[in-house]
């Protein structure tokens, strides 16, 4: 089954023929003519032994496809007959040094279950929403403080961020850890992803052969499945009311908070260039940073370095197969009005990036190894 990140439903492999699965279609494997034991991937020496559980998914391949090029990596894979069969998934769980879940909610717990008790030896990496703000499970995005980068790497259990939850947390945790952003501020974050996140039926549909929209917001309830983990790991009292839509492109996303000086900041009455406060907080909470980076403060500064289209439009999809995240701050000094965003590739740093680099974590290694 496909994980899906979106919040769309997603309970089938992920298209073959998707365009941005196109460089990873040599990873996809034939049924089997007889079942057969778990497989390992030839390695030249010794290797880390990795299980991807769910590598049919979008999420999946992408992961696999980051993983198989290494040498530091031996994938433990199971028969088509087999992946499904909950004897042979243990067998490979418990036999693999790390194991990333790629799975849905539900299939995740499950997968989590199969670990023996007497296994304190095996990590797990899991891309589904289960295990998120569960406080057993490190979360997954290293650059949220000062310490959370040795928390992963001491943890047995490690949930990965959600797409849209890693842009919203990377604008808004450094703004609250650094007494800008008032805890009690009541915010508003619009977000817009590729369809890839949704899963088989969203690629089908946008590059199936009927017509389609070009563009559509959802989750229309209010209560997306990102929200528990916005809340609670951005530092604020309260989720925000969550805008997302899908556009009809594969891969990327912009996720976009406008802040309201006079009502969210912890000063509201801050004066002198409060956008100039909010940008300088987040380069410094990011500096050094490998893979997040703070751009240029403002459109004009934007325009100098080429990073808008024709001079006028930010791409969701500049990122694309990278495990990069831009953070971009432009604000209306007169109006008091500022705007925080962060553009990212949803299957990137939202996704299979974000969980080979927890992986490399995990494992004492180089954080950006394979990325």
């Amino acid at each position: 089954v496909a994980s899906d990140d979106l919040g769309l439903d997603a309970s089938r492999p992920a298209h073959a023929s998707s365009r941005m699965l196109l460089a990873l279609a040599h990873s996809a494997y034939a049924p089997a003519t007889a079942p057969r034991p778990p497989t390992r991937a030839p390695a030249a020496r010794m290797a880390t032994t990795v299980f991807i559980d769910g590598q049919a998914g979008t999420t999946g391949l992408q992961v696999r496809g980051r993983l198989e090029r290494r040498g530091d990596i031996e994938l433990i894979t199971l028969p088509e007959d087999k992946r499904k069969d909950a004897a042979a998934r243990a067998e490979a769980i418990n036999a693999a040094d790390a194991v990333i879940l790629c799975l849905p909610d539900a299939a995740a717990i499950e997968a989590a279950s199969l670990v023996e008790a007497g296994n304190d030896r095996t990590v797990l990496i899991d891309a589904s929403t289960a295990h998120r703000t569960n406080p057993e499970w490190a979360y997954g995005f290293p650059e949220l403080d000062a310490s959370q980068r040795a928390k992963i790497a001491a943890s047995k259990r490690i949930a990965n961020p959600g797409c849209y939850a890693t842009g919203y947390i990377a604008l808004t945790a450094p703004l609250v850890a650094a007494g800008v952003l008032a805890p009690s501020a009541a915010l508003v974050a619009s977000a817009i992803s590729g369809y890839s996140g949704g899963g088989n039926p969203l690629i089908d549909v946008f590059e199936g052969g009927e017509p389609h929209e070009p563009w559509g917001a959802y989750s229309f309830a209010l209560d997306h499945k990102h929200l528990p983990e916005m809340q609670v790991f951005s530092g604020l009292e309260r989720p925000p009311i969550f805008l997302p839509a899908v556009g009809a492109f594969a891969q990327g996303m912009v996720v976009s908070v406008p802040i309201h000086y006079d009502r969210d900041l912890a000063d509201p009455a801050a004066g002198g260039d409060v956008g100039q406060k909010v940008h300088a907080a987040l380069a410094a909470h990011y500096k050094g940073s490998r893979f997040v980076r703070v751009m240029p403060f403002g459109d004009d500064a934007w325009k100098e370095e080429g990073l808008l289209e024709r001079g006028a439009f930010l791409r969701p999809d500049a990122l694309n197969d990278t495990n990069e995240l831009q953070v971009f701050v432009y604000c209306n000094e007169e109006r008091r009005t500022c705007v925080v965003a962060a553009r990212l590739d949803n299957l990137g740093k939202g996704a299979s990036g974000a969980a080979v680099q927890n992986l490399n974590i995990a494992l004492g290694l180089d954080e950006a190894t394979g990325l």
